[in-house]
């Protein structure tokens, strides 16, 4: 297979490869990069692929070592977690990079105001996954479902996304 049939196929399997990525990382952003990885190892790697085999299969394979190897090493990162019960968040924490200092700390007050807002339901596993904790470990911690953890994180998002609403880009 030359260089350009293999393009040629590969981009036109690139969309099949965008649900799997999904299920695999469940966040649209990163499933859009996992395929983007995918790809440019499939393409880097195109003299390993071998002619009159499965070449979908062998893009699925190189996707999923991928998120697997992303997955452990970012699994693998020690982290220094605060593992109280309770978060306390300041705006003095956040050191701000934009120019303009003052717009900044108006967004970042309106943020924690949102966050503060959160019904506690929505709140306490919202922030647990924000400094780093994996549904699982909310899960446990918090003695809940999993499937209800990933709930009450996304509907803490779509809240504070409707609240911040001003703050949206291209909207």
């Amino acid at each position: 297979m030359t260089a350009l049939e293999f393009t040629s196929v590969v981009e036109k399997l690139a969309p099949a490869l965008r649900p799997a990525a999904y299920n695999l990382t469940r966040d649209a952003d990163d499933a859009k990069d996992l395929v983007q990885e995918t790809l440019l190892k499939a393409f880097a790697n195109r003299d390993k692929f071998r002619a009159g085999t499965n070449l979908k299969a062998w893009l699925y394979t190189i996707m999923r070592n991928t998120f697997i190897n992303h997955y452990n090493k970012v699994t693998k990162r020690t982290s220094s977690l605060d593992t109280t019960e309770h978060f306390q968040f300041s705006p003095l924490d956040t050191k701000m990079t934009d120019s303009n200092r003052a717009s900044g700390e108006f967004a970042l007050n309106d943020i924690y105001k949102a966050i503060e807002l959160l019904p506690e339901e929505f709140r306490v596993p919202f922030m647990m996954y924000y400094v780093g904790y994996k549904y699982l470990e909310i899960s446990e911690k918090l003695e809940l479902p999993i499937g209800t953890v990933k709930n009450r994180i996304h509907l803490a998002r779509k809240e504070l996304k409707q609240k911040l609403h001003v703050y949206a880009y291209g909207d």
